[in-house]
């Protein structure tokens, strides 16, 4: 079986835009779960649906790939989970490192949706001896000291950092010294990387922070919807004596708007 190492998608080769890459695992998830229940086609207005992005932009996608549909009878599903693995590599075996074997590394090396998604777990990695020969997920953990020997001899191509933020850069630094080419980064830090070298991050804590922004927002829309109820001409009562009758007060300097600004 082919390794990473020796085989690459062709997607840059044929001009795929980055964008149009992001979206196809969404496709293939979609695509999966269908071809799990056994359905033969499907159509663009469906499969957009189910993957979340408009019909018009996933045609547009698809159209990167060759594969236009039939008018009246839209997609075969299995050629597409065909189509989008080979376009992004999954048609092989691309082994991968996860270096850091703590709560985050175990669970991932735990994760079964890896092997079933073309991608195969080589090794283990973590700097405390404790942790040495230890079995995570049936796999044995190895030393940090054995990094780039692990990286060279299992032909790994893809490295997954889950160390703390201090050491990060430094396994990153020795990943592409060893030659891996792509790294999935979980530590919370931003790496460097020279030219021709892929990295992905995953920040949960910025994730929550997103959520919690649109959270405050749809708090604030409500109160503002309620605050508009309660000051609506209907409810507003008359005027108290002392004030202008325009919504603002008399104060020791002047009228003083009846809702401060924030």
């Amino acid at each position: 079986m082919a390794t990473g190492r020796t085989h690459r998608p062709a997607t840059r080769s044929r001009g795929i835009p980055e964008a149009t890459v992001a979206r196809l695992p969404l496709y293939l998830r979609a695509l999966t779960a269908l071809s799990e229940r056994s359905v033969p086609t499907v159509s663009s207005e469906e499969l957009a649906a189910a993957a979340g992005v408009n019909s018009a932009k996933l045609r547009k996608d698809f159209s990167y790939l060759g594969s236009y549909g039939t008018r009246g009878v839209g997609y075969d599903v299995e050629y597409l989970v065909y189509q989008i693995s080979r376009e992004l590599g999954l048609t092989q075996d691309w082994p991968v490192v996860i270096v850091g074997i703590g709560n985050l590394g175990a669970a991932l090396a735990g994760y079964g949706g890896f092997a079933s998604r073309g991608f195969r777990v080589a090794a283990l990695i973590d700097a405390d001896p404790a942790m040495t020969g230890r079995p995570v997920a049936g796999i044995p953990v190895q030393h940090s000291d054995d990094l780039e020997r692990i990286v060279e001899d299992d032909g790994v191509s893809i490295g997954v950092i889950a160390t703390p933020a201090g050491v990060a850069q430094q396994v990153c630094d020795r990943l592409v010294a060893a030659g891996v080419t792509s790294i999935l980064n979980f530590a919370p830090t931003v790496l460097s990387v020279p030219d021709g070298v892929d990295v992905r991050k995953v920040d949960l804590s910025i994730e929550l922070q997103i959520l919690a922004f649109h959270e405050q927002r749809k708090a604030g829309e409500d109160a503002g919807a309620d605050d508009g109820a309660e000051h609506s001409p209907a409810a507003v009562p008359p005027a108290p004596r002392g004030t202008t009758g325009t919504g603002s007060r008399k104060g020791p300097d002047g009228d003083v708007p009846a809702v401060m600004p924030a």
